[in-house]
């Protein structure tokens, strides 16, 4: 599906030691993540998911297809990123390609990682980043409204583009993020071409030190305030704790060292199942001795569109759907006797899939 979720923050905040965690899972547990690489710092990460396993032990398939997510680790920012200094021309041009951003913020002490900044300040830290895609955002606003203006007066389109330029202009100026304006899904569209870098969904990751893992500090404490007035999420974890887990090749081994650390699972479960809803992504299965197989659709998707992830033929030739909710699966124990029961439903076009549904589709070559 394209969407990505890009992982972003300031240097030495962990950044890096958490792409390099989920990338190294490809070496410890396949059925945990699997990873590989398209190209530099860009790598796909299997969504973990119970529920695959739990038709996978009904049905006894020849093998266990999760979905993926396609994460994006993104150069390093610094003040200034929106003049172009470091990397910032760099960074920018990598966010406006991803659809959701994880913020990774530093919540630990640690006199040999080198900090620029000066104290531990996760919300100064938060604030840095955000300013410098609020002030790239008010650069790309302006630009667009000189454009639109000139045209509102012919073009009745351009005069709604100014009208809701006017209204982010306005709240840029004021400090604030555009993904807390709440434009309408018709005025978001009117002004879709400039990709405006603060609409985008955000969650945060609190990098905290090993003995604050399960409980958090005073940092994630105050990151976790700040977040819940944005609406946002925060996970709590430490990146390196999750990066040694990774680099445990042997399933015992593994098993052993987060009984140690009195962990029912890696945090980057947690992590990358956020980041799945954060990009408003839902999963739909198909079951059967040959794979079971779990499949990444939009929310809100119809029947024949979650289709076409299996195949294009399957939505231009869709008839029908053979529709099984999870619940009901797993209760029952088998496709056949969810049929027997009545709990297999046939749903046509207009069916709006919904997360975990079981579905067979017919369809006309």
């Amino acid at each position: 599906m394209a969407l990505q979720a890009g992982i972003v923050g300031l240097p030495n905040v962990g950044k890096s030691t958490l792409f390099n965690a989920v990338s190294n899972s490809a070496k410890a547990q396949a059925s945990n993540y699997r990873f590989c690489t398209i190209e530099p710092n860009v790598g796909l990460v299997d969504v973990p998911d119970q529920r695959l396993q739990q038709l996978a032990d009904l049905i006894i398939p020849q093998k266990i297809v999760p979905t993926q997510l396609e994460i994006v680790d993104i150069a390093g920012l610094v003040k200034g990123a929106s003049k172009g200094e470091g990397l910032g021309n760099k960074f920018l041009a990598n966010i406006r390609e991803v659809s959701a951003i994880i913020h990774v913020i530093r919540c630990f002490e640690d006199e040999n990682v080198l900090r620029d900044e000066g104290v531990i300040n996760p919300i100064g830290d938060k604030e840095i980043i955000e300013t410098e895609l609020q002030l790239k955002d008010l650069e790309s606003v302006e630009k667009k409204m000189q454009r639109s203006e000139k045209m509102a007066k012919t073009d009745p389109k351009a005069k709604v583009e100014v009208e809701v330029l006017k209204k982010c202009l306005a709240h840029l100026e004021q400090g604030k993020s555009i993904r807390s304006l709440g434009l309408s899904k018709e005025e978001s569209l009117a002004i879709a071409d400039i990709f405006l870098l603060t609409e985008k969904p955000v969650m945060y990751v609190a990098n905290v030190d090993e003995k604050s893992m399960h409980t958090g500090n005073v940092y994630s404490d105050k990151l976790l305030v700040m977040a819940k007035e944005e609406g946002a999420q925060v996970i709590v974890m430490c990146n390196n704790i999750e990066a040694q887990i990774t680099e445990l090749e042997d399933p015992d081994d593994k098993a052993l060292f987060m009984e140690e650390y009195q962990m029912k699972e890696p945090a980057l479960n947690r992590l990358i199942q956020s980041a799945y809803k954060l990009l408003n992504l839902e999963t739909y299965f198909t079951a059967g001795v040959q794979e079971v197989r779990a499949w990444t659709i939009g929310n809100g998707w119809k029947a024949p569109q979650a289709a076409s992830v299996i195949h294009t033929d399957f939505e231009k030739g869709f008839i029908k759907a053979e529709v099984i909710a999870f619940d009901d699966f797993i209760k029952f124990k088998s496709e056949a006797a969810c049929r027997e029961s009545g709990k297999l439903r046939i749903e046509g076009k207009e069916y709006i899939v919904k997360d975990g549904d079981v579905m067979h589709f017919r369809f006309n070559v």
